[in-house]
């Protein structure tokens, strides 16, 4: 996602948020603005960038990443259930939301390396981490760059790459009509912002799938069966991660967590509360047919 998508999503989010709002006066709890939040929020420097974070709730930590040329606002729904029973911390990226500026181009290792440095400056240790579209890039970057500090990883929507065969066709018609879109305003400081987030899309990230093998955490690897990244795409990625599972979310697109937060956020729940345990496609086949035959026996 990039900011003109961002505008869009903005545009079409209104009346859902508004309905979030009504709900939580209604139940007696007050309606939160997540990523404009006094109570919520904090800054630290890492790499002479000032970022901006919130954090909510406690229990064992869940670290939300959100999609390029968003906010940690486009997480709403993610915060909303997940503070209820962890500790949840959200992060702007640089060059986004109310983080700051960085010199020189973006790349997904320093956005990632951001995380870790967060990490360290909570003192908190090692986290689940939720992340979408970009922010799934980054979870995955987390898992091969700093081991020590993930737990779980769930990675909606990401890609290795930005070829044709990590998107389908008429995704990379969008990346680059709205890139384009981005530079017609890139005389602005906004706009430049803008303009330089968006087109880490057209040539990042630039990881080889050989590397996910290097990724020790249990990692869920999400989409929709409607999304942008392609299907074969998604499988590649999981099926390099050593203690991978895959959930393709059914009549979903790149936007399930914002269109169906039920849905994702219970999937993500699960496999968050879930201990893992390793599969064998054979073994334990073999263990159930033996589980089944004791049980109809004993009837």
């Amino acid at each position: 996602m990039n900011r003109v998508l961002a505008l869009l999503l903005l545009a079409t989010s209104a009346p859902r948020l508004l309905w979030a709002q009504d709900a939580a006066i209604q139940e007696g709890r007050p309606a939160v603005a997540y990523g404009s939040n006094p109570a919520a929020g904090n800054t630290f420097t890492h790499d002479g960038v000032e970022l901006y974070y919130e954090v909510y709730g406690t229990g064992e930590p869940v670290l939300l990443v959100h999609g390029n040329g968003l906010s940690i606002g486009s997480l709403g729904a993610q915060i909303d259930n997940f503070r209820e029973n962890y500790m949840v911390i959200a992060m702007d990226s640089r060059d986004q939301g109310r983080s700051g500026d960085s010199p020189g181009p973006l790349t997904f290792e320093q956005m990632t390396d951001d995380l870790a440095a967060l990490i360290d400056h909570l003192g908190i240790g090692p986290v689940n981490v939720l992340g979408w579209s970009d922010g799934g890039i980054e979870g995955l970057l987390l898992g091969i760059r700093h081991p020590s500090k993930v737990k779980k990883i769930a990675a909606m929507a990401a890609n290795l790459n930005s070829s044709e065969y990590a998107f389908y066709p008429e995704a990379i018609d969008l990346i680059e009509s709205s890139v384009d879109a981005a530079s017609q305003a890139a005389d602005t400081p906004e706009g430049r912002r803008a303009f330089k987030v968006a087109s880490i899309m057209l040539d990042q990230p630039n990881i080889e799938p050989n590397a996910l093998e290097a990724i020790t955490a249990p990692t869920l690897v999400l989409a929709g069966d409607h999304d942008v990244i392609r299907d074969e795409h998604t499988l590649e990625i999981f099926h390099h991660i050593p203690n991978g599972q895959l959930a393709i979310l059914p009549n979903s697109t790149h936007m399930v967590p914002f269109d169906d937060p039920e849905l994702f956020n219970a999937t993500v729940e699960r496999f968050f509360r879930t201990p893992y345990v390793k599969k064998d496609r054979i073994k334990d086949v073999l263990r159930s047919f033996a589980e089944m035959e004791s049980a109809a026996t004993h009837q």
